[in-house]
């Protein structure tokens, strides 16, 4: 029996042998088509995009009008709508530091954006019921024509609750989902770093799309008076935005959070000052990791740079190190390590000239709709609401991102050789460029609409439509600032500072935000001495915020020149290239199944 076993056994071998080369095969196969298509690509970025521009569209829901709500349902004058308006905004924006730090550090992108766009839900559905059942009372008011009830201290705090949970759940959100879709496609890949490249623009493209409906079907309603109903369209975008990114969870590529970069870059400065004294030694005997690991796992190795040569001590080998039976990372750093502090520390005078930029950018929801208010908004027997005249720069952006794309890329990659057309810090300055344009725009704008003011009214005779250039400039220099910003500092940033790199540009609006808030507070300060109306008054046609507009063209064209300076000065960060080392990782993964 033990014998017929055995020869059975034999017989049935190289039968079951070729079944398994097969299979094996097939499993193979699989795993490729699975690695390929079925996690990360276009697919998966494609729901982040309909998730931002949905995310975008119920933020803008609330944001776009906010300034004409307060004056009108909450009684604020101009000056103090638009500094709310403004320190709102900058908290919005301040707040993307938060969720960046925590999806690089703890959660990961994917759960941090979950849970933001949770708290941003309760915000709106708590401002849609604040709304309805305190503030929009009687029914219709605020429209411009009907006053509003006084509102009550429960109402009006119940109010501030809400807009700042809205402020905290958009501003966790949106750096996050932005490094999110750049995951999807791994940046190893020439194709698919390419597709990297242009899903940033695309980014800024569904952030319009979304920005689009809000500022011109919500702002319509709103600024009828119907408060309440352009809340609620706001509440159930943002929900269907969370529904279609839960959609994709089984197919998105997951990067894992790499821990608190705080203390990897206060051990760089501790290690160094406390090696302060010892003597610079080669690059080659600076200590880093054997193989292809880095000492921030999960990340690329960065090279060595030559600048900062004082941070470079705290990764040399004393013999005090060599003696410790384990490494005090307090006092001896990888190259990588250090790398990554010289990193955040060349990307700042960068990221600081970018806030001037922001200031003008943030005058488009505050005094642009100040100015428009006054200004004819009628065509026949309709009035168009002074914030949808922002349409024109979503409209905009929406066309010079294609025109940039698909125009003046291949053009300037022929002139200038680089296959991106123009570099992300010449973008940049391009940017502020035209954004200092439309101050000048929005001024002219502001002096002919003062020569035609209509006697014993607040408005003008001139047309609204007289904004259109200063909106569309504005417009024009996002896609040139915001985009360049968001590909050069998430690109620059390293492997374990992803999101933190993306939050900064909005970090960058944060501040304008609160510097333009100081600057009008500065400026009503100083032009009402002696019993002037000043620059910016309850009544716009007693004041001059075209000298403001002209005010902010100065200070950035000063800021230009610092921001040249300091792009000649730039060195980028140099990743060691692993791309061989992860295609032979990968063909021994495959060849183990």
């Amino acid at each position: 029996m033990s014998q017929m076993a055995t020869m059975d056994t034999t017989q049935v071998i190289p039968k079951t042998n070729g079944v398994n080369k097969d299979l094996k095969q097939r499993v193979v196969d699989k795993l490729k088509v699975f690695r390929s298509k079925k996690t990360g690509g276009w697919y998966s970025a494609f729901l982040c995009l309909v998730n931002q521009g949905l995310v975008t569209l119920s933020f803008f829901g609330v944001g776009v009008n906010l300034v004409l709500f307060l004056t009108r349902v909450l009684g604020q004058d101009n000056a103090t709508a638009a500094n709310n308006v403004s320190q709102w905004t900058g908290t919005v924006y301040l707040c993307s530091l938060l969720g960046a730090f925590i999806s690089d550090s703890y959660w990961g992108r994917f759960l941090t954006c979950a849970i933001f766009q949770l708290i941003l839900l309760m915000g709106l559905v708590l401002i849609s019921l604040t709304s309805w059942l305190f503030l929009s009372k009687p029914y219709g008011c605020g429209d411009g024509i009907l006053d509003c009830i006084p509102p009550s201290p429960i109402g009006t705090a119940l109010f501030y609750l809400a807009i700042y949970l809205v402020a905290l759940g958009y501003g966790g959100h949106q750096p996050t989902i932005a490094t999110f879709g750049s995951d999807q496609f791994d940046e190893e890949n020439p194709k698919e770093k390419i597709s990297r490249a242009a899903y940033f623009g695309y980014f800024y493209f569904a952030l319009n799309a979304g920005s689009l409906i809000s500022n011109t079907i919500l702002v319509y309603y709103e600024d009828g008076g119907k408060w309440t109903l352009g809340f609620w369209a706001s509440t159930a975008a943002g929900l269907l935005g969370l529904f279609v990114f839960l959609v994709g969870t089984p197919g998105y590529r997951y990067v894992k959070s790499f821990g608190n970069p705080l203390p990897r870059v206060a051990q760089v400065f501790v290690a160094a000052f406390r090696k302060w004294g010892v003597p610079n030694v080669d690059e080659g005997e600076l200590y880093e990791l054997n193989g292809s690991e880095s000492s921030i796992k999960g990340t690329r190795k960065i090279l060595h740079s030559n600048d900062f040569k004082k941070l470079d001590k705290a990764a040399i080998v004393t013999e005090e190190d060599r003696q410790r039976p384990v490494i005090n990372p307090w006092r001896l750093c990888t190259i990588t390590q250090v790398e990554e502090a010289k990193c955040i520390i060349r990307m700042c005078p960068i990221w600081l000239c970018t806030i001037m930029y922001s200031v003008i950018f943030t005058q488009m929801a505050s005094l642009f709709v100040e100015q428009g208010a006054v200004m004819d908004a009628t065509i026949g027997k309709f009035r168009l609401p002074a914030a949808s005249m922002s349409a024109f720069d979503i409209c905009s952006v929406l066309t010079c991102t294609f025109l940039y794309r698909f125009m003046v890329v291949p053009l300037a990659g022929k002139i200038s050789g680089n296959p991106s057309g123009l570099t992300e810090l010449q973008r940049m300055g391009v940017g502020l460029i035209i954004g200092m344009l439309s101050m000048v725009a929005a001024g002219v704008t502001e002096i002919f609409r003062l020569r035609r003011v209509i006697p014993g009214h607040e408005t003008s005779s001139l047309s609204i439509f007289w904004q259109i250039p200063q909106y569309m400039l504005v417009g024009a220099s996002e896609v040139f600032m915001y985009v360049g910003q968001l590909e050069f500092f998430n690109g620059q940033a390293p492997d374990g500072i992803k999101s933190l790199g993306s939050s900064l540009c909005m970090a960058s609006m944060s501040l304008g935000n609160y510097v333009s808030s100081l600057l009008v507070n500065m400026v009503m300060h100083i032009t009402t001495r002696g019993a002037r109306h000043g620059w910016i008054p309850e009544n716009l046609n007693n004041g001059h915020i075209d000298r403001f507009y002209f005010l902010l063209f100065g200070l950035a064209l000063v800021d230009l020149v610092a921001f040249v300076f300091f792009a000649k000065w730039y060195k980028g960060i140099n990743l060691e290239d692993s791309t061989k080392g992860g295609g032979e990782k990968e063909s021994q993964v495959l060849e183990k199944v």
